[in-house]
């Protein structure tokens, strides 16, 4: 092997280093030891002439070398997941149908990018995405994977629970300007949309010490999608979590000491998925794809609220 092309292993290795910022970390989230991964670090460096790693107090750090060769060491792991993926799917012949539950917000701002990578990695598995606010019965086969933000109950379910979404209530800065300056830390002073038949928001006041009813909401409506289409066109305060809502700069948060929290996402399935090679990719992958959206909305969040 030419000496200017390493091994996929070092390659690897660089990467798993790099992003967990030590080789202690790095060795304890792969599963390896230090001073085997130093050792891969080692090799790469020798067999590329050059160092890519330098220590400061805060770990190790990338030098100039290191930061242009990051990039293309993550396109290479792409491309390698690619074929792995192609591989699986050519010995196993995942072919399908795989119906999908999720909130219409979940469904229409959230899923189709992640569908898109489902479709990317098994192009003949055909899906079908119920998008509702209702909770689809999974023993009678109303859905075969869902997504709930709640904890699943039911013994016969497999279910993942990925990590928290994190929602708040949004306004547009135009409705703001409507606002009493001095009342802004007053729910109160807020035009708030409301739900109709549902009473998940009047819970979520309640358990905020305020018992409002349905009338303190003079627009109201069960669909979230239709409710944060209202807030977009700035005719009061509506809920959506925060990875949405800061797609959009208009939108400003509101009273997030009140309306803050955080909510568990799960994705669940029937417990078919032990014996079916289909449903168990799509699981598998949206998993992953919901874990690393997860992640870096927390990070988004951090970033901003610092």
């Amino acid at each position: 092997m030419n000496e200017l092309t390493p091994e996929w292993d070092l390659i690897q290795a660089f990467l798993d280093v790099s992003e967990h910022g030590s080789f202690s970390k790095a060795a304890q989230a792969v599963g390896l030891s230090q001073p085997t991964l130093s050792r891969k670090i080692a090799e790469l460096e020798k067999s590329l002439a050059t160092t890519l790693f330098e220590r400061s107090v805060r770990g190790l750090r990338l030098t100039q070398s290191g930061m242009r060769m990051l990039e293309p060491a993550r396109r290479m792991r792409t491309a390698s997941r690619q074929v792995i993926f192609a591989v699986e799917q050519s010995r196993t012949g995942l072919v399908g149908t795989v119906r999908i539950s999720a909130s219409e917000m979940t469904s229409a701002h959230v899923l189709p990018p992640l569908l898109g990578e489902v479709r990317r990695h098994y192009p003949q598995i055909q899906l079908e995405l119920v998008a509702s606010d209702d909770s689809d019965n999974l023993l009678e086969r109303e859905a075969d994977i869902a997504i709930r933000h709640f904890t699943p109950s039911e013994d016969w379910l497999i279910a993942r629970q990925l990590g928290a979404l994190q929602v708040a209530a949004w306004a547009h800065s135009d409705y703001l300007h409507s606002v009493d300056p001095e009342r802004r830390a007053d729910p109160l002073a807020y035009q708030w949309l409301g739900m109709d038949r549902s009473d998940f928001l009047l819970r979520q006041f309640h358990r905020a010490g305020m018992a409002v009813g349905r009338e303190f909401f003079p627009l109201r409506c069960d669909s979230q999608a239709v409710l944060w289409q209202m807030a977009l066109a700035g005719l009061g305060v509506g809920y959506a979590p925060t990875m949405i809502a800061q797609r959009h700069p208009e939108m400003r948060r509101v009273l997030p000491e009140f309306t803050q929290r955080d909510m568990p996402v799960w994705l669940v399935s029937h417990r078919e998925l032990r014996n079916s090679a289909c449903l168990r990719a799509v699981f598998d992958l949206l998993a992953q794809q919901w874990s690393a959206l997860l992640t870096h909305d927390a990070e988004a969040a951090q970033s901003n609220d610092g």
